[in-house]
């Protein structure tokens, strides 16, 4: 008898369904699933225009409060193949990372709490408002990256006169699918500052010069990574060649122990300068990227996703991708990946595109959805 037809035998049939009751599994009849030969993600490649997020948050803010309906007014990017995975696929962007837009206003207070996930925030548009964590009041501006490390109090307020808007990077799924969740909010509304208002931000003044007692390791040394000095490092490598994948791109680190500012998470910021046309690659870490500045489009396994500014969109793990300015300025496109997560596990494998000159064919453009 031929190998599969035995399997289907029904004397392999009746003995696989003999054994549930006694919460025992056939493994011959699981390893297709369990062992692929390279991943296969249920995260699937997507893009969410700005005019929809902005259209929501907008619809969001009449109904939603800190003090009402939540602790946070945040949309998250809910991955169309992660949706009806439970428990937690629900809320997943990425099968380890969670992503969403926030919106505080005027007046709004967001209480403090703390959690066992890394937290990151990419500002997007506005002015006035302040995260505090651990004591520190941080400014938020334009361009700003922010950290919150795991265990750390933190909170939002704003003191300003104009609505601010914010990405949102968590790896609530990583952490919650191997049971580490902890959770607990501050006794009072939010914390109080102990430190003078932008402390770390100050002490980093010049740039990656390191206080030296920042020679030993520290959870956040450096709370807010500015946008004038991450744009003065990208033009700095402007007079050299773009990397053929990437362009010209920086990492966020923590300077006391020169890894990733987050211990799951990996923050990028990319200069694409006009013309680049980028080669195809791909890697066992998925991305989350949001355009900041300027259009292009990137090609994910041969499907054309066209961006503009503000859009948010994701390149599953194992996913070829490319990217291509087509704007008549640079495009900036900051993102963020779960790439400590696999070179922890030692799972991180980078492949480059060997054909038609590094380019994918297209075959399908991705047509987002719109208010």
């Amino acid at each position: 008898m031929e190998k599969n037809n035995f399997f289907q035998s029904q004397q392999v049939q009746d003995f696989n369904k003999s054994i549930e009751k006694f919460h025992l599994g056939p493994l011959w009849h699981a390893i297709p699933d369990l062992m692929h030969h390279e991943p296969e993600p249920q995260t699937i490649a997507y893009l969410w225009k700005w005019e929809t997020l902005y259209a929501k948050l907008m619809e969001a803010k009449d109904i939603f409060t800190p003090d009402r309906g939540g602790e946070r007014r945040a949309i998250y990017l809910q991955n169309p193949g992660l949706k009806n995975r439970e428990p937690w696929g629900w809320a997943s962007t990425t099968q380890t990372l969670y992503a969403a837009v926030q919106l505080i206003l005027p007046g709004e207070t967001a209480p403090s709490h703390r959690h066992t996930q890394s937290a990151l925030r990419f500002i997007t548009e506005g002015e006035g408002a302040y995260s505090i964590v651990q004591g520190e009041r941080i400014f938020m501006e334009e361009g700003d990256f922010l950290t919150t490390p795991q265990g750390l109090w933190h909170g939002h307020s704003h003191t300003g006169e104009v609505p601010m808007i914010w990405m949102d990077c968590l790896d609530i799924p990583f952490i919650y699918g191997i049971g580490g969740t902890f959770f607990e909010p501050y006794p009072e509304k939010i914390e109080p500052p102990s430190v003078p208002d932008n402390y770390t931000a100050k002490r980093y003044a010049g740039g990656m010069v390191r206080p030296i007692s920042d020679r030993k390791p520290k959870v956040a040394p450096l709370a807010s990574y500015k946008w004038s000095l991450t744009q003065q490092a990208l033009d700095g490598l402007s007079e050299f060649e773009p990397d053929e994948y990437d362009g010209f791109a920086v990492e966020y680190m923590n300077p006391s122990t020169a890894q990733t500012s987050h211990p799951n998470i990996a923050s990028w910021m990319q200069k694409l300068p006009t013309g680049f046309v980028g080669k195809a690659h791909r890697h066992t870490s998925a991305s989350i990227y949001h355009v900041f500045k300027g259009s292009g489009y990137s090609v994910i396994n041969g499907v054309k996703f066209e961006w503009s500014q503000g859009d948010y969109f994701v390149v599953p793990n194992w996913a070829w991708h490319e990217h291509v300015n087509t704007s008549n300025a640079d495009a900036y496109l900051f993102s963020c990946s779960d790439l400590p997560i696999m070179e922890k596990f030692n799972l991180q494998r980078d492949e480059a595109y060997e054909e038609n000159n590094g380019t994918q064919t297209i075959t399908d453009t991705f047509i987002p959805l719109l208010p």
